[in-house]
């Protein structure tokens, strides 16, 4: 236990450092800016005992000299100036740090976006929409804190006090070397709590996410959970998730705390120890009034950074659990396009697409999902798959759509290797209706308009046609124009298939898969859709994943599918012929007399 504790802490200790060694090096880029930001640092500090040095001249010449106020002036003009020159020092730090961060934050988004865009579909469904979308907005924001707050705090915590260090010295050695003992139990009280403090706010952040991501889970479907009359138990569950995360907010806050009380004991004990030691040694008249008075004003200043750094040192950590977040997303492996992919263009299908020994598995299982399944998808023809949930279909379909790549086999358009072939000009050719179609918020026709974006209204028009949806459209209040909702949440089940189908329909692309087109549909309706199918299906190649009989017994071609492998295929009247699963499966359907 204590062995498997040890490499649990070092592994997060590990993590932890390459998350913090990524998040400097977002730095590299605004070279210029952080050199300037350290440089109005270095400054602010040298800025800092020249105002000292200052201050208790002229105390000292006003209280033990009393020397006129005329005699005065040039000090505090000198003063006046530095204080000055020192609030431009901190605003110019801060500004640029602001800066950096605004900088830093659009690049890492817009990476982030990239690799989203980047990511197989399948990589991306495995996400929940509302973690991406909390990583995406509110776990950017909370880097502005690490990279405007957190980081020039680090600097500053280095810079000043080691400028403070060199300055007192040469001229009180007694001193310097209290404060160089104590400045470091700062940093040590500080990776104290800070332990605490990364458990804590990873959790805090975790259970963000889990929150977002389940309260727009039940948002989007909240319409089938009122249906089911679960929607009332969905609300406990809410407010049970939203009771934990904050208890988990009030425990990063107790830690805070805790550690603010810690920081401010720790300087006003070490400033105490300076002022003591001083007052001791300017009573036995072992050091100068002037000088006295010089080191206890620098003193706090000695202080002051380490205690900005221990305020913002929670706000650091929110930022670097949210960054964790984002790298963990942007460390998922995307596919990398072959060199050659560039120079080859897509072939147009003469014959089929070929499948042989194609073996495939996904990245979290071990065991293959196909396993060497050899098949054709002929030109001008209908295959349906055929199968129970989890036999590949939806398997196959990815592999076509290129959103995974096989383990083994070869898939072959023609004679030429699919890898070959770019992905972006590939997909043109493919026209996809997955089983649950993404429809936007926005008028019918511009829904439809998605699968070709400069199609007219007439070929719009003719597309639903053959989705057999021009009806139900001229109906609605506005038509075309009629806003359909988020997801189409004004549509039933059976329109929004029939409005992706018509999508696909307009697309006019030589390669058509159909993931269950007819799920939703009344008898009625899916014979009509079939029926245009076979219109379509005339010079293209069409994939149609099916469960309902009628659909299957008009394809030409029929796949059966089982544990993978494929169990059975011919046509429906070769398939009836045998007596095996395909024929078991009609007759229990109740489509065999």
């Amino acid at each position: 236990m204590d062995v498997n504790r040890n490499f649990d802490q070092r592994s997060n200790a590990l993590r932890m450092r390459l998350v913090d060694k990524r998040l400097v090096s977002l730095i590299k880029g605004h070279r210029g800016l952080s050199i300037t930001s350290i440089i109005m640092g270095v400054l602010g500090g040298v800025l800092t005992v020249i105002q000292a040095y200052f201050v208790s001249q002229v105390i000292a010449m006003v209280f033990l000299e009393s020397v006129p106020i005329d005699d005065i002036l040039s000090p505090l003009s000198i003063i006046v100036i530095v204080i000055f020159l020192r609030s431009c020092m901190v605003f110019g730090s801060e500004l640029i740090a602001r800066r950096i961060s605004i900088r830093v934050k659009n690049d890492l988004r817009q990476r982030l976006w990239q690799h989203l865009m980047n990511m197989s579909p399948v990589q991306v469904f495995r996400e929940r929409t509302g973690e991406l979308t909390t990583a995406m907005t509110m776990g950017m924001d909370a880097l502005d804190a690490y990279f405007a707050e957190y980081l020039p705090s680090l600097a500053m915590a280095a810079i000043i006090p080691i400028t403070i260090l060199l300055a007192l010295f040469p001229l009180d050695a007694i001193t310097g070397f209290v404060l160089l003992l104590t400045a470091p139990l700062i940093p040590v009280f500080m990776l104290l709590i800070g332990r605490m403090a990364d458990r804590l706010t990873h959790r805090q952040y975790r259970l963000l996410g889990r929150l977002s991501a389940h309260f727009l889970d039940v948002i989007q479907g909240l319409k089938t959970l009122q249906t089911l009359g679960f929607s009332q138990d969905q609300g406990k569950v809410i407010a049970q998730r939203s009771d934990n995360y904050g208890r988990a907010t009030l425990a990063v806050l107790r830690v805070a705390f805790l550690s603010a009380l810690a920081l401010e004991m720790l300087t006003t004990l070490s400033i105490a120890v300076v002022a003591v030691e001083i007052g001791l040694r300017l009573l036995y008249d072992q050091l100068g009034y002037q000088n006295a008075l010089f080191i206890l004003i620098l003193a706090p200043e000695f202080y002051l950074p380490l205690r900005t750094l221990g305020s913002r040192f929670h706000a650091g950590m929110q930022g670097f659990a949210a960054a964790k977040r984002i790298f963990s997303i942007m460390d998922t492996p995307v596919r990398m396009r072959p060199p050659d992919e560039q120079r080859n263009g897509v072939p147009r299908i003469s014959e089929a697409i070929r499948f042989t020994n194609v073996h495939c598995s996904f990245e979290a299982e071990r065991e293959n999902v196909l396993t060497g399944i050899s098949f054709e998808l002929k030109k001008g023809k209908v295959t349906a798959l055929v199968g129970p949930s989890g036999s590949g279909k939806t398997t196959i379909a990815y592999l076509l759509l290129r959103f995974i790549d096989p383990v083994s086999g070869a898939i072959e358009i023609d004679d030429q290797p699919l890898s070959a072939i770019p992905v972006d000009l590939w997909r043109e050719q493919i026209a996809w209706v997955p089983q649950t179609p993404y429809l936007f918020q926005d008028s019918v026709q511009n829904n439809i308009r998605i699968g070709k974006p400069d199609a007219n209204m007439s070929a719009i028009v003719k597309a639903a046609r053959y989705a057999h949806l021009h009806d139900f459209i001229h109906h609605l209040p506005q038509g075309y124009d009629t806003l359909i909702g988020e997801r189409g949440v004004r549509l039933s089940a059976g329109e929004a298939q029939r409005l992706a189908l018509a999508r696909a329909f307009l697309r006019d692309s030589p390669i058509l898969i159909l993931d269950e087109p007819s799920a939703n549909l009344d008898p009625d309706l899916e014979d009509k859709l079939v029926g245009s199918l076979q219109d379509l299906a005339a010079d293209r190649t069409v994939l149609i994943i099916a469960h309902r009989l009628p659909t299957v017994t008009h394809a030409d071609h029929i796949i059966l599918l089982s544990a993978g492998g494929i169990s059975q295929q011919g046509s429906h009247d070769e398939l009836l012929q045998v007596d095996g699963p395909y024929r078991r499966l009609v007759k229990a359907y109740g489509g065999e007399s």
